[in-house]
């Protein structure tokens, strides 16, 4: 009897140690998430309210729209193999996202007159303007309502509606855990620490098996990508208003886009960008459109190739 009692009290003392260690490693984590945002950015007051941004690299100026999880941080990692190629990056954070404002109208189009509104506190006139995921209809409209100030507009792994259908539709249960995992930060780390191949096939829409397959460099850019969205919970709103607009048909005129514009993705995305891809490049006159046979939604193994082509794109044009 005492040896049964010691054993089950010895289990339920490495339980609570085991409990006292997670919450401690999760305590550390959310910190570090939060230091890793401090002091980075700065704010700028729209029609809309504030929008965040956040400058790096030296030469070409580029605006990179971030897209469902992200903000100005991820905007800065998406275009990082720019900066390496002589590229200024500027990366907002849209609406709902970090210190962003969140108005009554969160539209694409309003989001594109923020941006004009944040150029005309840089004293920017005209730029090229990238937008990944959710994202590229905010880019897209920007290059639609601003024509004379985007020179020239390039769209990655678009997420839009653009056949009536979603292009990623879940299950009931398959929201709520979404919806469990975008709006707590515990729930996040918990599933990143636990289960980060099930997130990168959920969340970032890209095969794990490829994890194998890339450089070491190009697995560290993935498991940042995803580890980036922590802290979760001040991008939540961001993210649902994605899931509304990235779902529901979209009604902007790619047809009256006159900037020269390149569309990338990846065949086996599984939110299924290509096909968008494909059908926004129909629509704009003269679109030149990349599609890369894997890599999921985060271009994994084409780093060095999406940055390559938006470079080669964009050319070393003075800036605005």
């Amino acid at each position: 009897m005492w040896t049964r009692r010691a054993m089950l009290g010895g289990l339920g003392a490495l339980g609570l140690a085991a409990g006292s260690y997670a919450a401690g490693s999760f305590r550390a984590t959310l910190a570090s998430a939060r230091r890793r945002l401090t002091q980075r950015s700065q704010l700028a007051e729209t029609r809309f309210g504030p929008i965040e941004f956040a400058r790096a690299g030296d030469g070409t100026r580029l605006l990179m729209v971030h897209g469902t999880g992200g903000g100005f941080d991820q905007g800065l990692r998406f275009g990082q193999g720019l900066i390496e190629r002589g590229f200024e990056i500027i990366a907002p954070s849209r609406f709902g996202y970090l210190r962003s404002a969140f108005p009554d109208q969160p539209s694409p189009d309003n989001q594109a007159d923020a941006f004009a509104d944040l150029l005309d506190h840089l004293q920017i006139e005209r730029i090229a303007v990238a937008g990944g995921s959710a994202g590229a209809l905010p880019a897209a409209a920007f290059a639609r309502r601003h024509p004379d100030r985007c020179s020239r507009l390039i769209l990655m792994v678009p997420a839009a509606n653009l056949s009536g259908r979603d292009p990623v539709e879940f299950t009931a249960l398959q929201q709520f855990l979404v919806r469990q995992v975008l709006t707590s930060d515990f729930w996040f780390w918990s599933l990143a620490t636990l289960a980060p191949e099930r997130m990168f096939g959920t969340l970032l829409a890209t095969d794990p098996v490829l994890l194998d397959r890339v450089s070491p460099a190009e697995r560290e850019r993935a498991h940042l990508i995803l580890t980036d969205l922590m802290p979760i919970a001040p991008r939540a709103r961001g993210m649902m208003n994605d899931g509304y607009f990235s779902g529901h048909p979209t009604d902007l005129d790619f047809a009256a886009i006159t900037a020269p514009t390149l569309i990338l993705s990846a065949e086996d995305d599984r939110f299924g960008t290509a096909e968008t891809a494909r059908l926004i490049a129909a629509r704009v006159p003269g679109a030149r459109l990349v599609i890369y046979p894997d890599g999921g939604h985060i271009w994994l193994g084409h780093d060095a190739d999406l940055a390559r082509e938006i470079a080669e794109f964009v050319g070393p044009s003075p800036p605005g």
